[in-house]
């Protein structure tokens, strides 16, 4: 079976401080993360072996965004996002 029999997923935007790192200015960026939340029965048509997965399965998100453009009108550069989890577990 799937893992992704075992989750619901939506997504959803998060406010995070970042510094651009060209023109130095800080400004709050939102990025988008997949959040996958943990079914609370198992599917039908699961063995043992996806059962015992499914009780080790825990909710978490994903980021899903990997650069930001930089909000000041003089630089506008893409960087990439540093010192931000890529994943994080609810």
């Amino acid at each position: 079976m799937d893992e992704r029999a075992y989750y619901v997923e939506s997504q959803t935007t998060k406010v995070a401080n970042l510094n651009c790192p060209f023109c130095r200015t800080t400004g709050e960026y939102e990025l988008r993360w997949m959040v996958r939340k943990k079914k609370d029965r198992l599917p039908p048509g699961a063995d043992e072996r996806d059962r015992a997965r499914f009780q080790k399965a825990q909710s978490y998100m994903v980021l899903m965004d990997d650069k930001a453009m930089c909000k000041n009108v003089r630089c506008r550069k893409r960087f990439d996002l540093s010192g931000i989890k890529t994943m994080a577990f609810l």
